[in-house]
């Protein structure tokens, strides 16, 4: 059982998650980052939940609409079947523009026979904090809070709206909808405006689809995480969130309770890199000037993260009233993390500067303000390379010199040189290379360990750590390199269980780490591609899939002995890295080899 079998829906405004049984369990409006309307992912009795509820005698079953991000799940008890179809409408109107409404919609489609269902329909706003009333009005229900904070919600319906809200059965016999949003309509719903929003949202979402190049392997696992990824990006801003929930925990039972829905600037860069190779370059370009609106001033330094409409404090509090997912507590909203110096950023995004200019060099705006911010991260990164900093896992104790820090100041000069050389800017490159071989010399000389043959976490430690496998992708070093496989060949005796991937086996803030990062599997799984071993990091890969929920869809960890889903969801992360493996394994491997990796 993962436990995180939902599946998520979403606009680029907004989300949410829908169990396998049709309800919806966790959701945000009107943005990613507002409070939750439903949370009984966080509190199964408090949360609140929009359910459609059948008796047993029900098989329930679920998938998206292929290539889109409509949810469909089918109810059907012998000759008694219908289909509820999740979605929150996005496509594009007549002023060029996208409609993102915040608003859930549930197309309830009659299939045969005489199907029935109740619906159970429980908002809880700000968080379930206070008191939630809903009262019947004559075109559409209402339910609001005035605690601390005054919301309101408001649910249209073509069914009988006391039945809806009273939990009465209701019988099937043609089609209906339900339109949950956080605005009141000008315009009543009706049925037939509800199809024609459906087949619009569809439409939209497959000619999105349509711009994923096809690939030889791995096509609908590629499809779903670049939709997955897509949903997790805010088209206001151009900001890329990590994940769309707050505190699942890493453990069951633990505190690494994160939320997630914020932008961090070395997620959002990795997943930009990876939607840039699939030719989504709008994604790119919103993200880029993401940045540039972050960086008014020269000497200004990067934070990690940042809000998704550009806020630069993310003050972390616990929501105390709230039990937590599966009793893990605490339920935290924003993130202390914001204030952690960590130097990878800088390397990490000077990557994608470079790989968009690359790429789509004539079709770059804003070229003037990249080089900028490109002149800007290398005086930074020539001022504090030197110093020790948090790192990738953000370590709330002492600062560290950690070894992918280090190793992504590099990346950061290695890429300000290539997009010099783009921009003709010369001048600048004999001083830059100077800096980039003092940081590769400094790297050699303190961050291998001969003791354990291998790069290690931080200069002058004996722990391994997952994250410097991308040494490699990031080009610092050969993947053929003996230092290299010597690091890959160390990190799989040490790190590896069961094919499942430790970040790390060393103590860290709260204790031992007791679950698999699944980013960390995939990097391992592509290293080992890298090295020449290709048919075990097939076997590996394909075992992975097998760990992802019934959607394709994965969280941030997975359990090493249950293989339970872990963690915030989907997560960003997750899904960049699988498409990753996917496109290299797409590239090389046959058809006949991932058959003999499955038997």
């Amino acid at each position: 059982m993962n436990n995180l079998d939902y599946g998520i829906i979403g606009n680029c405004r907004s989300a949410a998650l829908i169990s396998k049984n049709g309800a919806i369990e966790w959701s945000c409006l009107p943005t990613f980052d507002s409070s939750s309307v439903f949370a009984k992912i966080l509190d199964e009795k408090k949360g609140g939940s929009f359910e459609i509820e059948t008796t047993n005698n029900y098989t329930i079953t679920q998938e998206y609409k292929l290539h889109t991000a409509i949810l469909i799940t089918t109810f059907s008890e012998g000759n008694n079947v219908f289909e509820v179809r999740d979605f929150m409408p996005r496509y594009r109107v007549e002023d060029g523009t996208y409609y993102s409404p915040p608003e859930i919609i549930r197309y309830i489609r009659y299939i045969s026979g005489t199907p029935k269902f109740k619906v159970r329909y429980n908002p809880k706003l700000e968080y379930a904090a206070g008191v939630t009333k809903t009262y019947i009005k004559k075109d559409f229900i209402t339910s609001l809070t005035h605690g601390e904070k005054f919301d309101t919600v408001f649910l249209y319906t073509s069914f009988i709206k006391e039945d809806v809200v009273n939990g009465t059965e209701i019988e099937l016999t043609e089609d209906g909808y339900f339109l949950f949003g956080y605005n009141e309509k000008i315009f009543a719903p009706t049925v037939e405006k509800i199809y024609l929003e459906q087949q619009s949202t569809k439409v939209y979402w497959l000619n999105w689809s349509t711009k994923t190049p096809s690939y030889n392997l791995y096509n609908n696992e590629i499809n779903r995480s670049s939709i997955t990824l897509k949903l997790l990006s805010y088209d206001k801003t151009g900001a890329v969130l990590a994940a769309a929930t707050t505190s699942l925990p890493e453990t069951i039972g633990d505190v690494r309770n994160w939320d997630y829905r914020f932008c961090w600037i070395r997620d959002a860069s990795m997943v930009i890199k990876v939607m840039s190779e699939l030719g989504h370059k709008n994604v790119a370009k919103r993200y880029l000037q993401f940045i540039i609106d972050l960086i008014p001033d020269k000497d200004e330094k990067l934070q990690i993260m940042y809000g998704i409409n550009k806020e630069k404090r993310l003050t972390e509090i616990t929501l105390d009233h709230l039990e937590g997912y599966k009793g893990s507590k605490p339920v935290r909203v924003g993130n202390a993390a914001y204030k952690q110096k960590q130097n990878d950023i800088y390397g990490i995004l000077m990557d994608v500067i470079y790989q968009q200019l690359n790429k789509f060099s004539n079709d770059i705006e804003n070229g003037e303000d990249l080089w900028g911010i490109t002149k800007g991260i290398v005086w930074i990164v020539d001022k504090h390379w030197r110093e020790a900093d948090k790192g990738i896992w953000e370590f709330r104790a002492e600062d560290r010199h950690f070894t992918f820090s280090k190793v992504l100041c590099w990346v950061a000069i290695d890429r300000a040189i290539k997009v010099a050389r783009i921009f003709n800017k010369t001048h600048k490159i004999e001083k830059w290379i100077k800096i980039e071989e003092e940081i590769k010399k400094d790297i050699h000389d303190n961050a291998w360990n001969a003791s354990v043959n291998a790069f290690t976490q931080s200069y002058g430690s004996t722990y391994l750590d997952a994250s410097v496998l991308l040494m490699e992708s990031y080009g610092f070093i050969e993947a053929k390199h003996p230092k290299f496989i010597a690091t890959v060949k160390a990190i799989e005796a040490t790190l590896c269980n069961d094919g499942l991937l430790y970040r790390y086996k060393n103590e860290d803030d709260f204790g031992l780490p007791s679950s698999s990062f699944t980013i960390c599997t995939f990097w391992f799984i592509n290293s080992l591609f890298k090295i020449g071993e290709e048919e075990k990091a097939l076997t590996y890969f394909n075992k992975l899939l097998g760990y992802s929920n019934h959607l394709g869809l994965f969280s941030e960890d997975i359990d090493f002995k249950t293989k339970r889903l872990l963690g915030n969801f989907p997560q960003a992360y997750s899904h960049l890295a699988l498409i990753e493996c996917a496109i290299n394994f797409s590239s090389k491997v046959t058809d006949e080899k991932v058959l003999e990796s499955m038997r």
